[in-house]
């Protein structure tokens, strides 16, 4: 359920990448609609990510159950955002939360950070559930014979990401390190940060790419990516080099290709992380959310952006 202007959406489906390995994606892919998975043997089920509201959390879970899948054991968060943490407590606490040790703290420093930006949103019952099993740079699960890598990138769309990496299947579920067909998004993270993720996901020879939101890709989806962040970079130089801020960049930005990406309001929170950074500031370091979602509001017309869910 989402406010008037959310437009309608499609309903989410899976899509079977492997003997037991399932993706979840959820149309438009837009604010709040982000894609999740699972992971099982037949005996054990490992979930990737959960969902922005307790309705879409269920709504997954009985998917799982109607896949012949066992309740799962084990969710792995890729990152704190509501919308991939906001259903855990509808897996809990049967299943253990897994994440970045840098996941359960922004998570619990947050709170219920989708109810301040969308107060108008029907959460349903929201138990915040941080990871309670953290780790620092790798860990490795194993769903019965299935190898799943957990992998830190660094700071990147947040500072707590996980990459979760399949070797044997080369399936890698990325999280919110690539959205396809929407604007990426580093205000919470780091521009420089975020191409080094893409170098390590490139490194990893994925076949199938599970982004954080929109349709199934290849690897060629890192491509557009990268081309979109390095746009970003050369903005802000020339921008922070003028004295202009921001948002008069991002108003006066001739998007070209990437006209075509969803959620382009994104620019100019992008450009005040890319700024914070050329500024020598640390990758991840708070920015202001009022600011940067107050300048997206502006970028949409004055309207501010609808979540999805």
């Amino acid at each position: 359920m989402g406010d008037a202007s959310a437009p309608t959406t499609a309903e989410p489906y899976l899509t079977e990448l492997a003997a037991g390995v399932h993706a979840y994606i959820q149309p438009d892919g837009g604010w709040c609609l982000n894609n999740a998975g699972f992971v099982t043997d037949g005996d054990a089920t490992l979930v990737v990510d959960t969902a922005a509201t307790e309705r879409r959390a269920r709504l997954l879970r009985r998917r799982i159950a109607e896949s012949g899948a066992p309740a799962p054991r084990t969710v792995v968060n890729t990152h704190h955002h509501g919308d991939h943490t906001y259903g855990n407590g509808v897996f809990a606490p049967e299943a253990t939360i897994v994440g970045h040790a840098a996941c359960r703290r922004e998570l619990l420093a947050a709170g219920h950070q989708l109810h301040a930006v969308w107060p108008q949103v029907e959460y349903g019952d929201i138990r915040l559930t941080p990871p309670e099993v953290t780790y620092t740079d790798e860990l490795t699960l194993h769903v019965g014979g299935i190898e799943a890598r957990l992998i830190h990138p660094g700071v990147a769309h947040t500072p707590g990401d996980t990459l979760v990496w399949l070797p044997e299947q080369r399936v890698v579920f990325t999280g919110d390190l690539v959205f396809n067909g929407g604007t990426p998004f580093v205000f919470m993270g780091s521009l420089t940060g975020s191409l080094r993720a893409l170098e390590l996901l490139r490194s990893l020879d994925a076949d199938t790419v599970v982004p954080g939101h929109g349709p199934l890709a290849g690897p060629e989806v890192y491509d557009v990516v990268e081309r979109y962040l390095r746009f970003v970079g050369r903005l802000a130089e020339e921008g922070r080099a003028a004295g202009r801020t921001p948002l008069e960049v991002a108003r006066a930005a001739d998007l070209g290709p990437f006209a075509e990406l969803a959620e382009s309001e994104r620019l100019v929170a992008n450009l005040h992380r890319a700024y914070a950074e050329l500024a020598g500031g640390e990758p991840g370091a708070p920015l202001d959310p009022l600011v940067g979602f107050g300048d997206m509001t502006v970028m949409n017309g004055g309207v501010p952006v609808a979540c999805h869910a």
